[in-house]
């Protein structure tokens, strides 16, 4: 994946590979940079694509030339609803953080809108992980009630499933939740795992028969490097800005060695952040195709009222 977070990364290799070939970095961000990230402008995409093709052999799995046998993918959204209780957090801290954003500037400014976007996609997902309080977990999510109906379905037919989360403490959530429903063991990869103890962990799913049916994952340390073809069946829980990271990680189970179709459900709350995320992601795509995307550090950049739009929950997020 030469490009992943912008089109800068494209700049960088080419500078390796070519010194100059395009220009110095405060050339190439005039002439390409702003106008593609900024203002999408397909001259600029096309002389691009023209300059670097050569430089440039792209294979892909679905490609039949390249491997004939390997199954479908199938990729589909799991739009979910918020309960009251998560309603009522969600726009507590969007009140909050409207109230208190314009008498900050800066850098405190900065970093009361990053953790206001980490705040709201922890609600979107449970309460318990937005707390920290170890309190109750069924009943008090849409996406986890959504995700037991799944996995419940999935265990009937023998599938198993990976489950990805960026955020380590809500997978110990779905590792309990998925443990005490369902009565059946779940694995939990994250960072502090040993590697002798993660090998275990994938060889138990891998190859064991009787061994766990839902492989709980980081997404930081179990979405790349990891050969999980035993799987089926693939859940994102929360999503990740960059669509590439979330690729890496579906293609734990979407490689040589599948012998099944895949489906990929990519959970998200309608009505809230997590809904302007995907669509954030769907425009990165666009690009893509030419040329990609930017992180989340340029949301701290808006204006009040444009924080105001991010953060706005609309009355169809809420389930009954």
């Amino acid at each position: 994946t030469p490009v992943e977070n912008n089109v800068g990364d494209l700049w960088s290799i080419m500078e390796f590979l070519n010194p100059n070939f395009l220009g110095t970095q405060t050339e190439f961000k005039k002439r390409f940079f702003i106008p593609i990230q900024a203002g999408r402008d397909p001259e600029a995409v096309e002389q691009l694509k023209r300059l670097t093709g050569p430089f440039i052999l792209r294979r892909l799995k679905t490609d039949k030339a390249v491997i004939a046998d390997l199954p479908e993918k199938m990729e589909m959204k799991v739009f979910c609803t918020l309960t009251k209780e998560q309603a009522s957090l969600y726009e507590a801290v969007v009140k909050e953080t409207i109230e208190t954003i314009d008498s900050t500037e800066g850098i405190k400014r900065k970093g009361m809108v990053l953790a206001t976007l980490s705040k709201l996609k922890q609600i979107c997902n449970h309460p318990a992980q937005f707390l920290g309080d170890h309190s109750p977990i069924p009943g008090r999510s849409g996406k986890l009630t959504r995700l037991t109906e799944m996995i419940e379905e999935m265990l009937e037919v023998g599938d198993r499933a990976l489950v990805f989360s960026q955020f380590a403490e809500m997978g110990e959530i779905l590792r309990r939740h998925l443990q005490e429903t369902f009565g059946r063991e779940a694995l939990f990869l994250y960072g502090a795992v040993p590697r002798e103890k993660r090998d275990r962990m994938i060889e138990r799913f891998q190859s064991d028969e009787n061994g766990p049916p839902i492989f709980i994952l980081s997404l930081k340390a179990g979405g790349t490097g990891l050969n999980l073809t035993r799987a089926s069946r693939v859940v994102h829980f929360d999503r990740w800005w960059n669509p590439a990271v979330e690729n890496q990680a579906t293609d734990r189970a979407f490689r040589i060695g599948q012998t099944k179709n895949v489906q990929v459900h990519k959970f998200l709350c309608a009505g809230t952040l997590e809904e302007k995320i995907d669509e954030m992601i769907e425009r990165k795509k666009e690009i893509a195709e030419g040329v990609i995307g930017t992180g989340e550090g340029w949301l701290t950049e808006l204006s009040t009222a444009e924080l105001k739009d991010l953060f706005a929950l609309r009355r169809e997020a809420i389930g009954e």
